[in-house]
Protein backbone atom coordinates (compact mmCIF):
# COMPACT_ATOMS: atom_id res chain seq x y z
CA UNK A 1 0.00 0.00 0.00
CA UNK A 2 2.42 2.47 0.77
CA UNK A 3 4.22 1.54 -2.76
CA UNK A 4 0.75 2.67 -4.43
CA UNK A 5 0.43 5.81 -2.15
CA UNK A 6 4.36 6.71 -3.01
CA UNK A 7 3.55 5.65 -7.02
CA UNK A 8 0.36 8.26 -6.56
CA UNK A 9 2.13 11.16 -4.55
CA UNK A 10 4.96 11.07 -7.55
CA UNK A 11 2.29 11.03 -10.30
CA UNK A 12 0.93 13.93 -9.04
CA UNK A 13 3.40 16.19 -8.44
CA UNK A 14 5.02 15.31 -11.54
CA UNK A 15 1.75 15.92 -13.40
CA UNK A 16 1.38 19.76 -11.06
CA UNK A 17 4.84 20.51 -12.22
CA UNK A 18 4.10 19.61 -16.07
CA UNK A 19 0.94 21.70 -15.70
CA UNK A 20 2.65 24.72 -13.92
CA UNK A 21 5.34 24.85 -16.53
CA UNK A 22 3.45 24.61 -19.55
CA UNK A 23 1.16 27.52 -17.88
CA UNK A 24 4.15 29.81 -17.92
CA UNK A 25 5.24 29.00 -21.07
CA UNK A 26 5.28 32.17 -23.10
CA UNK A 27 6.96 31.37 -26.52
CA UNK A 28 5.50 29.27 -29.03
CA UNK A 29 3.07 29.84 -31.68
CA UNK A 30 -0.40 29.81 -31.35
CA UNK A 31 -3.24 28.69 -33.57
CA UNK A 32 -4.47 32.22 -34.96
CA UNK A 33 -0.61 32.72 -36.03
CA UNK A 34 -0.73 28.96 -37.72
CA UNK A 35 -4.49 30.03 -39.55
CA UNK A 36 -2.19 33.28 -40.80
CA UNK A 37 0.40 31.55 -42.15
CA UNK A 38 -1.92 29.42 -44.04
CA UNK A 39 -4.31 31.57 -44.96
CA UNK A 40 -1.57 33.45 -46.78
CA UNK A 41 0.15 30.61 -48.64
CA UNK A 42 -3.63 30.34 -49.69
CA UNK A 43 -3.49 34.16 -51.10
CA UNK A 44 -0.22 33.85 -53.00
CA UNK A 45 -1.14 30.79 -54.42
CA UNK A 46 -4.14 31.88 -55.69
CA UNK A 47 -2.46 35.25 -56.64
CA UNK A 48 -0.07 33.40 -58.25
CA UNK A 49 -2.17 30.95 -60.33
CA UNK A 50 -4.04 33.92 -61.51
CA UNK A 51 -1.30 35.61 -62.35
CA UNK A 52 -0.16 32.95 -64.44
CA UNK A 53 -3.81 32.92 -66.11
CA UNK A 54 -3.55 36.30 -67.11
CA UNK A 55 0.19 36.19 -68.39
CA UNK A 56 -0.94 33.54 -70.84
CA UNK A 57 -4.64 34.88 -71.19
CA UNK A 58 -5.38 31.18 -72.83
CA UNK A 59 -6.72 28.49 -71.39
CA UNK A 60 -3.47 26.56 -69.16
CA UNK A 61 -4.75 23.00 -68.86
CA UNK A 62 -6.69 22.78 -72.12
CA UNK A 63 -7.84 18.97 -72.06
CA UNK A 64 -9.12 19.74 -68.40
CA UNK A 65 -11.29 22.95 -69.84
CA UNK A 66 -12.65 20.75 -72.63
CA UNK A 67 -13.56 17.39 -69.79
CA UNK A 68 -15.65 20.45 -68.04
CA UNK A 69 -17.77 21.25 -70.85
CA UNK A 70 -18.34 17.71 -71.61
CA UNK A 71 -19.27 17.29 -68.31
CA UNK A 72 -22.25 19.31 -67.99
CA UNK A 73 -23.75 19.07 -71.64
CA UNK A 74 -26.76 17.66 -70.74
CA UNK A 75 -28.26 17.95 -74.14
CA UNK A 76 -26.19 14.39 -75.33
Amino acid sequence: MKKWMKAVKEKSMYTMVMTKSALRNRRGEGFIDTAVKILIGVVIGALILGGLYVLFSTTILPTLNQRIIDMFNYKR
